[in-house]
C-alpha cells in the first residue's frame, strides 16, 4: 500500500521545514512546522480540553485558507505565547499575509499541559515560550530530531516519558504523507503494562521496536491505565500536523485532519477523553502538483491515520531519559 519517505519524518512532504527549541531545566519546549510557501490548512479537535490559537480562521467557509507556520508548545495556556516568537521571526524575513502594506504571518497553534511533571517552572514575570517559539522558528530544517525535544520535551503518557514523533509514508500514485505529534495522553500507548505498541499492525520495518502485538492478548490490554496526574480536566493533550504535498481544497484539508484522528485511536487507549485537548493540524502544501482522484481517496485517509499512529509510536519508543523525571522511558522499561 505504502512505504515510508526517505527521511521517515513529516518533511518527506515537499515544502516543509521543522524546528525545535527545548529547556531541559523547564521540561517543556516548542516545535515548528514551517511552510516554504503559504500552505493549505486545516484543523479538527476531538479532545474536550483543548487550548489553541487562530483555529477559527481554518473553517473552509472562512477567508484566510493558507498559512505560514503551526506551532506546537508545551506550556499549557502560557505555551500560546511560543506563536508570538514565531510570527516575530517570520516578519523579520517579510513572511505573512500581505494586507495595507504590513505582512502578518498566519501561525495557529495548539498547547499541551506539561507544567507538572518534575521541570522548574519558576519562570518569573513572563513565562519563556515566546523566546523559545522564536529559536524554533530559526532551527527549522528538512532534518529533526524527535523524542525528547521541543513540544515533546516534557511529555508523559499512561506511565511512560511521551514524547515528539514523526513519520511518512509514500503511496503508490507518488503523494507524500506526513505526520508530527506531541504524545501527551491521558491514556496508554502499549497494551496494558507490556512492551508492546497499539500501533504494531502499522509499524514499518522496526521504526519502533518490531515488537508487534503479544500472544496472547494480556488480560489487562482492556483495562484503562490512568490515575497518574489526578485525571485533572486540561492536564494532559496529544497536539499533532498531517501533512501532503497532494493539493487540496480548505475542505479536504479539514477531512484530512479528521482521518489523521483515526491514528489516535490506534495508538492511545484510552484516547479524546474530557481530560485531553487532542487536535490535528492538516497541511497541504500542494508540491507534487498531484490533485487527489477520487478512486484513491480512501487509501489517502487511510494513510493518514496509519502515518499518525506510527509517529505516536515513534515518539514514545524515542524519548531519553533525564534528570527528574517522573516515569521511566519506554526503552529504560522494555529495553
Amino acid at each position: 500500500m505504502f512505504k515510508t519517505g526517505a527521511r521517515n519524518l513529516i518533511t518527506d512532504v515537499a515544502g516543509l521545514r521543522v524546528g525545535n527549541a527545548s529547556d531541559e531545566k523547564l521540561k517543556s519546549g516548542v516545535t515548528v512546522v514551517r511552510c516554504d510557501t503559504p500552505a493549505v490548512a486545516g484543523v479538527q479537535v476531538f479532545g474536550g480540553a483543548p487550548g489553541t490559537r487562530e483555529t477559527d480562521l481554518l473553517e473552509p467557509h472562512n477567508t484566510v485558507d493558507a498559512v505560514n507556520a503551526i506551532v506546537l508548545s508545551g506550556g499549557s495556556a502560557f505555551g500560546l505565547d511560543a506563536a508570538s516568537g514565531v510570527q516575530a521571526a517570520l516578519r523579520e524575513k517579510g513572511i505573512g499575509f500581505h494586507v495595507l502594506g504590513n505582512h502578518v504571518p498566519i501561525v495557529p497553534a495548539a498547547i499541551l499541559f506539561d507544567l507538572a511533571n518534575g521541570g522548574d517552572k519558576d519562570w518569573g514575570r513572563y513565562p519563556p515560550y515566546r523566546e523559545l517559539g522564536y529559536e524554533a522558528a530559526q532551527n527549522v530544517s528538512q532534518d529533526f530530531a524527535i523524542g525528547t525535544v521541543g513540544a515533546g520535551a516534557g511529555t508523559l503518557v499512561a506511565g511512560l516519558k511521551g514524547g515528539l514523533g514523526s513519520a511518512s509514508a509514500l503511496l503508490d500514485s507518488g503523494i507524500h504523507i506526513g505526520a508530527l505529534v506531541a504524545v501527551n495522553s491521558v491514556g496508554s500507548v502499549t497494551v496494558g503494562h507490556g512492551k508492546h505498541f497499539w500501533a504494531a499492525p502499522f509499524e514499518i520495518g522496526d521504526e519502533f521496536g518490531g515488537q508487534g502485538y503479544p500472544s496472547p492478548f494480556p488480560a489487562e490490554a482492556r483495562n484503562i491505565l490512568l490515575k497518574f496526574r489526578d485525571n485533572v480536566a486540561g492536564a494532559n493533550t496529544t497536539i499533532a500536523v498531517i501533512a501532503t504535498d497532494a493539493v487540496l481544497t480548505p475542505a479536504a484539508a479539514k477531512r484530512f485532519a479528521i482521518a489523521a484522528h483515526d491514528g489516535f485511536a490506534r495508538a492511545i487507549w484510552p484516547t479524546h477523553t474530557p481530560a485531553d485537548g487532542d487536535l490535528v493540524f492538516a497541511l497541504a502544501t500542494g508540491a507534487s502538483g498531484r490533485e487527489l482522484p477520487d478512486d484513491d481517496a480512501i487509501d489517502f485517509y487511510a494513510t493518514a491515520g496509519a502515518t499518525m499512529a506510527r509517529a505516536i509510536a515513534r515518539g514514545v519508543h524515542a524519548a531519553t531519559p533525564a534528570e527528574n523525571d517522573l516515569f521511566p522511558t519506554w526503552s529504560s522499561r522494555h529495553g
